[in-house]
């Protein structure tokens, strides 16, 4: 394939990457303000609030699958994924208001609210997700490009995180804008106003820009249990997603913990400021990983994102009040390989697939996404449900001192199990075996395949 046969769109490239801006902007809320909102301004206990967040987790570890398995299998006038993308996006914005705006209630009338809320929206986020991600390893089917396509839409995440990182600042300036009082409530009452319109914009104009490839199926519908037993038998899938899921588990502990880890271990309240830096130097090193890639690998790029991700934060766990100017540093020298630990996997993960097509004649990303998908909400499932159930275990008080155990925990918490966690990802994906020539001979193989099997037709 020649380098312009391959080269993907920009336009395409936009419409694809557009979803993954307005999907950032509502996960950070829910993911790093949603447990602290509910916990300190509704008045939940922060266990609760932990058990449910990880309890919605497993349920999605239910319906990733399900989706993934419809979103391959059904067949309609407008594709397989475009028509279940409008479908969620217009549930995900309606489920995302009432969670947003919860009433005053007595204490287990509020949890179950939060409860079922929370269960449609997860549900909704996984009908857009799911089948949203697996348009992208359809997109090209060049080794280079598909790392430029995923760098287009990770940035346009970290982009959309780096936003609603600012949420709470945004929303009240919406609301003074407005001359509305400003406090809590309002304000994820002004995100929820917000943020809803953005995701069904962004939904509809990916489906409208993108068409997805016409591939004719001669072999019957797949039983649900049959696919998934042959993805778990594609070995070099099951090396990527172990050692995605240990380092996405990595990830999610500070993600859920930073704002009281600033709060309660540097005596700051700069949280926001610190997230920003993380993402801007994120965002502004993706060309770099992507560069990087051509000439060293996927694999190889990745795990030196790993290694400066592990040595910076390392340093974290020593810090205490007032040490600001230091976390800095160290927040700033870890987002150098934040954007490499979402592109990279995702480019590795179109490549498995086509893997698992030369073995199966099948095309079937929406099985791989959804597995994918569960490995992403489990891992943030222990990073809410462990992280927050340890704080509560050790006595943890809402804008109160803390006890020295409590501090202990959230600071090994928040860096060194990520580190151990990122150590193991690094020895597991050392075995992974696609590289780029082996690539180059799985895509031959296909082409040689699919040119025969329309010979025959």
């Amino acid at each position: 394939m020649t380098a312009a046969a391959a080269k993907v769109p920009w336009s395409v490239r936009l419409a694809y990457a557009f979803p993954a801006f307005t999907l950032a902007v509502i996960g950070i809320p829910i993911y790093v303000f949603l447990p602290k909102f509910y916990t300190d301004t509704v008045g939940m206990d922060i266990a609760v609030v932990g058990v449910l967040l990880m309890a919605v987790r497993l349920f999605d570890a239910v319906t990733d699958p399900l989706i993934g398995h419809l979103s391959d299998e059904i067949r309609t006038p407008w594709g397989r994924r475009r028509p279940l993308i409008a479908l969620g996006a217009a549930g995900l914005a309606f489920s995302l208001y009432f969670l947003f705006t919860p009433t005053e209630a007595p204490g287990n009338e509020q949890v179950l609210r939060f409860a079922g809320w929370l269960v449609a929206l997860f549900l909704f986020w996984t009908l857009v997700t799911v089948p949203y991600e697996a348009l992208g390893p359809e997109l090209s089917d060049d080794y280079h490009e598909r790392t430029t396509v995923f760098g287009w839409r990770d940035g346009f995440l970290i982009v959309g995180t780096l936003f609603a990182a600012a949420s709470p600042s945004l929303s009240s300036g919406v609301l003074g804008f407005l001359g509305l009082p400003d406090h809590e409530r309002a304000r994820f009452t002004a995100l929820a106003l917000m943020y809803g319109p953005l995701v069904l914009a962004a939904a509809f104009f990916c489906v409208w820009r993108i068409r997805e490839k016409n591939r004719v199926e001669t072999a019957p519908a797949e039983p649900f249990w049959a696919g998934y037993a042959g993805v778990f038998r594609n070995r070099p899938f099951v090396i990527l997603l172990s050692a995605y899921t240990v380092s996405a588990i990595g990830s999610n502990l500070p993600a859920t913990l930073i704002l009281y880890y600033v709060e309660y271990v540097l005596h700051s309240n700069r949280a926001e400021l610190f997230l920003a830096l993380y993402f801007v130097v994120g965002i502004v090193f993706i060309p770099f990983w992507v560069g990087l890639s051509r000439k060293t690998g996927k694999k190889a790029a990745w795990i030196g994102a790993m290694v400066i991700n592990t040595l910076a934060f390392l340093g974290v766990f020593f810090l205490g009040p007032g040490d600001e100017a230091i976390y800095g540093v160290l927040v700033a020298i870890s987002g150098i390989g934040f954007g490499a630990g979402l592109v990279l996997p995702s480019s590795i993960q179109a490549d498995v697939i086509d893997y698992d097509e030369l073995i199966t004649g099948r095309r079937r990303e929406g099985r791989y996404i959804g597995l994918w998908s569960v490995s992403k909400k489990l891992a943030a499932a222990l990073g809410v449900g462990l992280g927050l159930w340890l704080l509560g275990r050790t006595g943890y008080a809402p804008d109160a001192a803390q006890s020295p155990m409590t501090i202990l925990t959230l600071k090994s918490l928040y860096a060194l199990v990520p580190c151990v966690c990122q150590l193991i990802a690094m020895v597991i994906i050392g075995f992974y075996p696609i590289t780029e020539v082996r690539f180059r001979e799985i895509r031959t193989r296909l082409q040689s395949m699919n040119t025969h099997s329309n010979d025959h037709r």
